[in-house]
């Protein structure tokens, strides 16, 4: 059964990811922020580093609340755990990446005096 929030939701994504309606509302709105702020290159690198930072703690949450308990609201299990510290690392090294790489576009031009 999906519930609304909560860790005794029964539902899995792909039978390993605990989900709730809550759950899917988080990640819906991820997605959205994702395409709003690929309008830019900094703004998407915004992105990056600041989901990934959310997800690092998100897995930091994870590692420390008991799965059983009301702190578990979301839900979350091991694999979600897995997932938000693969995300993490993953968004912040590529966010990290794209801002020492990142030009504005301009070109230098000479007035041949």
């Amino acid at each position: 059964t999906l519930s609304f929030a909560g860790h005794t939701s029964d539902a899995l994504l792909l039978g390993i990811f605990q989900v709730s309606i809550l759950h899917n509302i988080v990640h819906l709105l991820f997605g959205v922020a994702g395409i709003l702020m690929a309008r830019t290159a900094g703004q998407a690198r915004n992105y990056l580093v600041g989901g990934g930072a959310i997800y690092l703690v998100l897995w930091i949450y994870g590692l420390f609340i008991n799965q059983e308990s009301a702190a578990n609201f979301v839900p979350v299990n091991n694999a979600d755990n897995w997932l938000h510290l693969i995300l993490g690392v993953g968004m912040l090294a590529l966010g990290l990446a794209l801002s020492r790489k990142t030009t504005t576009g301009r070109t230098a031009t000479t007035t041949g005096r």
